[in-house]
């Protein structure tokens, strides 16, 4: 079986080649495991927004609350609209929705995610297999020649 048109066959490759397509695979896979965890992280950090808007309701007016500052630094505030609330839509910028609506956005942020991560995990699973054929490839490469370098090295010994 040949391969496709623009791949290179690993038995092609010598083994200084092998060596640099696994250590690009290796940066590759980093990267893309990183994308992954960052993407997880999100998607985590906006179902914790819909948690927190299932505390936002009517008998919880004028209750008492933490307002953070910083992830460190709170000042305490009251609840006084339950219907309403400033949603992050990125880069600094703020849009009031009300609690439905807000649910909708971090719902839809959340399914997109999903979706994302389930892409990427497609490409990180190809990428392992990848790096495990190049592996076994180097592998199989190294013991081939060091049986090429015993049977010269036995062969001129008998000379």
């Amino acid at each position: 079986m040949s391969a496709p048109a623009g791949t290179v066959s690993l038995d092609q490759l010598s083994l200084e080649q092998l060596s640099q397509v696994r250590t690009q695979l290796e940066q590759e896979l980093k990267h893309l495991t990183q994308a992954f965890g960052d993407l997880k992280q999100a998607q985590s950090k906006f179902a914790g927004c819909i948690d927190s808007l299932e505390s936002i309701k009517p008998a919880n007016k004028e209750k008492k609350i933490l307002i953070p500052l910083t992830s460190s630094l709170y000042v305490p505030g009251r609840i006084k609209d339950t219907d309403n609330v400033l949603v992050d839509i990125g880069t600094g910028y703020f849009v009031e929705k009300n609690t439905k609506e807000a649910k909708t956005l971090y719902n839809s942020k959340v399914l997109a995610l999903k979706s994302n991560l389930a892409t990427l995990q497609g490409q990180i699973e190809k990428k392992q297999d990848n790096f495990q054929a190049c592996t076994e490839m180097m592998r199989m490469k190294m013991a081939q020649q060091q049986q090429q370098q015993a049977a010269a090295a036995g062969g001129s010994k008998g000379e």
